[in-house]
């Protein structure tokens, strides 16, 4: 079973949201949104299709990372999330939630140092 196939996005907190979205902007080009991030479209092979890496800043201080007490969270793409949660907790790691929605399955699993590490099934052609 493949387990990670590619990084779907990139997540971190800063003191300043704003003022640290407009340097992106300014200083490296990054086409940030109101929404708070940007999302880089790229395409893989032909039998798998295209994709994207979603990149945001957010207010320091929300819990949208909780437990962990990193100012950032790290988003893997994965081809079965639900076998891959199976075969963690069978590994014995610390499996904290998973989810469905729109965007695809979601689920979340904490490292030996305690950063929450998100995992994300895309949705069917995406």
């Amino acid at each position: 079973m493949k387990r990670v196939t590619g990084i779907g996005g990139i997540f971190f907190q800063a003191r300043n949201a704003p003022a640290l979205r407009a340097w992106y902007r300014a200083h490296l080009g990054i086409d940030v949104q109101d929404w708070g991030g940007t999302s880089f479209r790229w395409a893989e092979g032909a039998s798998t299709g295209n994709g994207s890496t979603v990149w945001s800043i957010s207010p320091a201080g929300n819990d949208s990372y909780a437990p962990s007490a990193a100012p950032f969270m790290v988003n893997y793409r994965v081809d079965n999330l639900d076998a891959l949660l199976d075969a963690l907790r069978a590994e014995g790691c610390h499996v904290i939630g998973s989810e469905a929605s729109e965007y695809g399955k979601f689920g979340w699993v904490l490292d030996p140092e305690g950063n929450k590490v998100e995992l994300w099934e895309p949705p069917t052609g995406q």
